[in-house]
C-alpha cells in the first residue's frame, strides 16, 4: 500500500511582504499572511500560528516558551531581520524548532542611514531647518557653527558587520576613527580602514561623535547610562541605529537638556524592545521635544525598497528550506 503524500504545510507570514513572496511560498504551501502594514497583536499572532508548520517573522514579533507551547505543529522559523533579541532561541532548540535569520543584508543600508544622521547632527541641520521654517532667516549670519565630521574623532562601539559597513562609508572624511569591541579586528583590517582600537572608557572620553552598534544583550542593556554619558566629551553627539535599550533614553534627555550632549540620533527606541518585561510604552516626551538637537527616524535602517524585497525573499527561501527539510520523508 502506497503511503499518501504529506499534506501541504501551513505557513504564516506575520507582517507585510510583497506579493511575490506570498506567491513563492504558496507554490508549495498553504499560506496565511498579514496583509496589513500594522503588526498583529500577540493574541492575533497566536491565533494565526497555533496550527502552523512554519513562520516567517519580523522585528515586532515575540517568541517565548509560552508562545511555542501553544504552537504544537511548529518546526521552522525564518526571520526577515538580523537581530533576534525578541526570540527565545533556547526554547526553540528545546522543542526541536529550527530557525534562521538574515545575517548581512541589513547592514549596508543601516550604515548609510547612520552616516546621514551623523552628518545632520554634526552640522546642526535640525536647528538650521527649524530656523529657516520659522521665518526668521533673512540671509547669512554667523550662526549655527558646529564641529562637523571632517577632522573630528568618531568612536564606534561594536565592530560587527554593521560597524564595518559604517567604517567603509566614513573613509574620506579625514576623521580619526576609534573603535571598541570584545573581539579585536586583525591588524591588517585596522590598517585598511584607519581604525584605532581603544578601551571603552578612552573611546567615550575622546570622541566628538559616538556611534553605537552592538546587539541588545544583558551586558549591553543601558550601556550608555547616566554615568557613562557624564564621561562623554562635552558637546558630543550619539547615534543609535542598533537597539533602543542599549541607550538609557531618559538619561539622554537630561544630557540634552543640560547641553552636555549636543545631539542624539536614533532609528530605534526602548519601547520597541518587547522582550524586555519593563520596556517603556512610548518614546519619552522630553526626547521628542528636543527637535533641534535630535534626528529620530521610525526604524527605517533597512527601508530601501530593493533591499527589503531581497530580505523578505531571502527569508522566504530560508523558510522553504527549513520546512522541506523537516517534512522530508525518512527513507
Amino acid at each position: 500500500m502506497t503511503a499518501s503524500p504529506n499534506p501541504r504545510p501551513h505557513l504564516v507570514i506575520t507582517n507585510y511582504v510583497q506579493d511575490e513572496v506570498i506567491h513563492f511560498l504558496s507554490s508549495f504551501a498553504r499560506v496565511s499572511a498579514n496583509r496589513s502594514q500594522a503588526p498583529w497583536s500577540q493574541r492575533s499572532l497566536l491565533e494565526a500560528a497555533q496550527d502552523a508548520d512554519g513562520l516567517l517573522m519580523f522585528m515586532p514579533d515575540c517568541v517565548d516558551a509560552q508562545f511555542l507551547d501553544q504552537c504544537p505543529r511548529l518546526r521552522s522559523i525564518a526571520g526577515a531581520m538580523r537581530g533576534f533579541d525578541n526570540f527565545d532561541l533556547e526554547a526553540c532548540e528545546a522543542r526541536g524548532i529550527r530557525y534562521k535569520f538574515i545575517p548581512n543584508l541589513l547592514a549596508a543600508p543601516t550604515a548609510e542611514l547612520t552616516v546621514a544622521m551623523l552628518i545632520s547632527l554634526a552640522r546642526s541641520m535640525p536647528a538650521g531647518d527649524a530656523f529657516v521654517r520659522s521665518g526668521r532667516f533673512l540671509g547669512w549670519r554667523p550662526k549655527f557653527y558646529s564641529k562637523g565630521v571632517v577632522n573630528s574623532t568618531v568612536g564606534i562601539v561594536g565592530m560587527g558587520q554593521l560597524g564595518l559597513e559604517f567604517t567603509k562609508r566614513m573613509q574620506g572624511f579625514g576623521a580619526t576613527l576609534l573603535y571598541n569591541d570584545p573581539v579585536r579586528l586583525e591588524h591588517s583590517q585596522e590598517q585598511c580602514f584607519g581604525l584605532n582600537y581603544v578601551a571603552f572608557s578612552e573611546l567615550i572620553e575622546r570622541s566628538d561623535h559616538l556611534v553605537v552598534m552592538v546587539p541588545l544583550e544583558n551586558n549591553t542593556l543601558h550601556l550608555f547610562n547616566a554615568e557613562v554619558l557624564t564621561r562623554c566629551k562635552p558637546g558630543a553627539v550619539i547615534i543609535n541605529p542598533c537597539r533602543g535599550s542599549v541607550v538609557d533614553e531618559q538619561a539622554v534627555v537630561k544630557a540634552l537638556e543640560t547641553g552636555h550632549l549636543a545631539g542624539y540620533g536614533a532609528d530605534v527606541f526602548e519601547m520597541e524592545d518587547w522582550a524586555r518585561p519593563d520596556h517603556p510604552d512610548c518614546i519619552p516626551q522630553g526626547l521628542l521635544d528636543q527637535r533641534e538637537r535630535t534626528v529620530l527616524t521610525p526604524h527605517i535602517g533597512s527601508a530601501v525598497q530593493a533591499i527589503r524585497e531581497d530580505i523578505a525573499m531571502t527569508a522566504a527561501r530560508n523558510l522553504k528550506a527549513l520546512v522541506q527539510s523537516t517534512l522530508s520523508p525518512i527513507a
